[in-house]
């Protein structure tokens, strides 16, 4: 059975909470240790504090540097209480135990993500809080270990009720917990140093960070899930605020996730534009003189697959938009901001959520991870927009300034639909999407069936696809998708090319009257 606690020591940046657990402890007798600003915030509130200096005999030196980075503390934190020879060396250099360490580390998350200079980044490298850390985690037996102020009241109340004892659970949970912070943090502080050499890929790639919400499950019932916040700059999905309906899902928030990334290609400052993702992929995308008309042109791609989707604004939700969303099946809005109106209108679907973002941005660069069988893929994330391309014509017929404005706009889309992807677009809306197929012709069929069956069901004399301009992520291969596509109605096509058979390709598309625009870049999404 674990020694009861007879001192602490307390030393943290983020004091949330401190001062009332201070006094829960002091109220059972134990004694307070700690060092700079929290034994001012201590002193302060009348509490009997000791300075980390006092029982060491050492004074902080070189900026507060060296403080805690001691035999005193370590030896405190690190004897084990039912080792005679530990309890022997303990009483030989006065050393007197530390059943309690209290400790959040510098910032240093917090201070990348306000851009500080190299210097100051630096400075918020913490080292002897993750030492004191690691020391109490692994000395878990006897010592009680808190890395976040939410554990608190639970190890007061067991300090309480136990007579200055934890459990072993409770100290195994949070050992658990430590380790995990300290890793996170080394982590966040390897991947900066990654970026700011400019080679991210070294011999050992660590990842991490904090648990913004347990879901009930994962991608199925019967799988367990959590959503974590990664360090740096907040945006997306982890930066967005839930204002009302369900408690978001894991598939929720990865398709959510879809449709920002998409989202993101038709930036705030541009016109109204409207995504509406299912299953991870677009069903409809349009950009209008509204945020209305957006959503008008983008649920008109596909009505049917936009049914429980997941509907991503670049403007604000005005009532308008709000009251024409919610006469469909939705499960999340999502947008910068709301006005009231609309917020009151979505009110009346209870389990309707709405997200807003409050001005984060939609999406961020830095690096991709994806779990394979026993290891990781990393990759950057693709930031390649098709603004920044050199687009290159090959065939004898330009496309018209209307047709290139769609093209552009195809391209962003086939970017963010899983690959094969085939995009047919016109008048800045998608006309029809074909995605995930193993072959392109079948995603070019699949596409232009979808977009025949949406006319006819909306009474369209002929299908829109007719006129149209349709997007491959990836080369064609062979002459026979873009026939099909052809075929459909389209009448330009924009591609990357580089396939052993782009002649034939082109010989085709002059053959049909096409116009053909080569990106030389690929948007390939498994």
């Amino acid at each position: 059975m674990t020694e009861p606690v007879r001192r602490a020591l307390l030393s943290v940046s983020d004091k949330t909470g401190l001062i009332d657990f201070a006094r829960k402890l002091v109220s059972l007798g134990i004694e307070l240790v700690s060092t700079g600003g929290t034994a001012k915030a201590l002193a302060e509130a009348g509490l009997p504090v000791l300075e980390v200096s006092g029982i060491t005999g050492f004074p902080e030196i070189m900026d507060g540097r060296v403080k805690t980075l001691h035999p005193t503390i370590h030896g405190g934190l690190l004897g084990i209480r039912s080792n005679a020879e530990h309890k022997a060396a303990m009483a030989r250099h006065d050393i007197t135990p530390i059943g309690l360490l209290v400790v959040n580390l510098y910032p240093f998350e917090a201070t990348v993500a306000r851009g500080a200079s190299w210097e100051d980044t630096v400075e918020n490298i913490d080292v002897g809080g993750p030492a004191m850390i690691r020391a109490a985690a692994k000395n878990h037996d006897d010592v009680t270990v808190i890395v976040d102020s939410a554990d608190y009241d639970t190890v007061a109340g067991e300090l309480a009720g136990g007579g200055n004892t934890t459990t072993l659970a409770t100290r195994r949970g949070l050992a658990a917990k430590a380790f995990a912070r300290t890793a996170s943090y080394d982590a966040a502080i390897s991947q900066w140093f990654g970026a700011q050499s400019g080679e991210p890929f070294n011999s050992y790639f660590a990842t991490g960070g904090s648990k913004l919400q347990a879901l009930r499950y994962g991608e199925n019932p019967h799988q367990k899930a959590a959503f974590y916040a990664t360090p740096g700059e907040s945006f997306g999905i982890a930066a967005a605020r839930q204002l009302q309906g369900k408690e978001l899902s894991y598939n929720n928030i990865n398709d959510t996730d879809a449709a920002l990334e998409c989202l993101a290609e038709f930036a705030s400052g541009d016109q109204p534009a409207c995504v509406i993702v299912k299953h991870a992929n677009p069903c409809g995308v349009a950009v209008g003189g509204s945020s209305v008309e957006a959503y008008r042109k983008a649920l008109a791609c596909d009505p049917v697959s936009a049914f429980g989707g997941i509907i991503a604004l670049n403007h604000g939700l005005d009532s308008a938009t709000a009251a024409e969303i919610t006469e469909l099946f939705t499960e999340v809005i999502i947008a910068p901001y709301a006005d009231e109106e609309a917020i009151e209108i979505v009110a009346r679907k209870k389990n309707l959520r709405l997200l807003l973002l409050d001005g984060r941005p939609l999406s961020g660069a830095g690096l991709s991870v994806k779990s394979v069988g026993g290891g990781l893929l990393v990759q950057t994330r693709d930031t390649m927009s098709v603004d920044a391309m050199a687009l290159r014509v090959v065939t004898r017929r330009q496309p018209t300034p209307a047709e290139l404005d769609d093209l552009r706009f195809a391209f962003r889309v086939a970017k963010h639909v899983k690959s094969n992807a085939i995009v047919y677009a016109k008048d800045g809306a998608t006309v029809g999407i074909g995605a995930g197929q193993m072959s392109r012709v079948d995603s070019a069929r699949i596409a232009a069936r979808k977009n025949e069956d949406v006319s006819r069901e909306s009474g369209r004399a002929k299908p829109s696809i007719l006129g149209s301009v349709v997007a491959s992520d990836a080369f064609f291969p062979f002459p026979d998708g873009l026939l099909q596509a052809a075929e459909a109605g389209a009448t330009a096509v924009i591609q990357p090319g580089g396939s052993m058979k782009d002649d034939d390709v082109i010989r085709a598309a002059d053959e049909r009257g096409l116009a053909m625009v080569f990106t030389g870049i690929r948007h390939f999404r498994h």
